[in-house]
């Protein structure tokens, strides 16, 4: 009887029903990455968009993400499309960053960059268990206390978009370009050192980065060595 029910299926009831179950399959994987992306912005956290795996490369489409800033706003990356970005990596613990934002060196090179139009996004991957984790509104007074002049300051503290972009120091400069290709990712200037006082001779990649962007020109150093603290990812 079973062989006979089989047989008597037709081509269209097969080819009906091959269809309704890919339809089927596609709402459930909508409706699960729906889901997901508002699980992760309830909670505070990151949500990359796409599924890139590897770390881009200087030149190659930056990935898109949602996060959620320390006054718990949304941002997504392509919102932001038709202007320059800069992606910060920050933990406030790290002597490498108190260097810049303590000299003023870090807050001076944001506002150069937002009086220009930039989108500066500075975000923090530190997690939740390491001594120097700074809740939201902890990091969001500390950004103030040091005249911090980011566009937003993004809670990453499950490292998805730190571990995507392949961040690796505090802090790990990246560029992203109108279009939204990556056009530089390295260290924040030349000299890789916790002293304050080697700003002054050190060339700010990151203005000269921008600045031969704005004036039509290639960047001359698109890819360099970041330096600092290692970044405390989750495990």
């Amino acid at each position: 009887m079973e062989l006979k029910l089989a047989m008597s299926l037709s081509p269209i009831s097969d080819s009906r029903s091959l269809r309704a179950a890919r339809h089927a399959r596609a709402a459930l994987s909508r409706a699960s990455r729906r889901a997901v992306v508002a699980a992760a912005v309830a909670l505070g956290g990151a949500f990359l968009m796409g599924n890139a795996f590897a770390a881009p490369a200087v030149g190659q489409k930056a990935p898109d993400f949602v996060a959620v800033d320390t006054t718990g706003a949304k941002h997504k990356l392509s919102d932001f499309a038709g202007k320059f970005v800069v992606l910060e990596w920050t933990n406030p613990g790290c002597p490498f960053v108190r260097k810049h934002y303590g000299s003023g060196n870090m807050p001076a090179t944001q506002k150069a960059a937002t009086d220009k139009g930039v989108v500066w996004l500075a975000i923090n991957s530190t997690e939740r268990a390491a001594s120097d984790y700074l809740k939201a509104d902890a990091l969001d007074a500390w950004m103030k206390s040091q005249s911090a002049a980011p566009t937003a300051v993004l809670m990453d503290e499950d490292g998805v978009i730190g571990q995507v972009y392949g961040a690796r120091t505090t802090p790990h400069i990246f560029i992203i370009d109108p279009k939204g290709v990556l056009v530089y990712a390295g260290g924040i200037d030349s000299i890789a050192s916790a002293r304050a006082d080697d700003i002054k001779t050190a060339t700010n990649y990151v203005n000269q980065a921008l600045g031969e962007a704005f004036g039509g020109k290639p960047i001359s150093a698109a890819t360099t060595r970041p330096y600092g603290c290692s970044i405390k990812y989750k495990a």
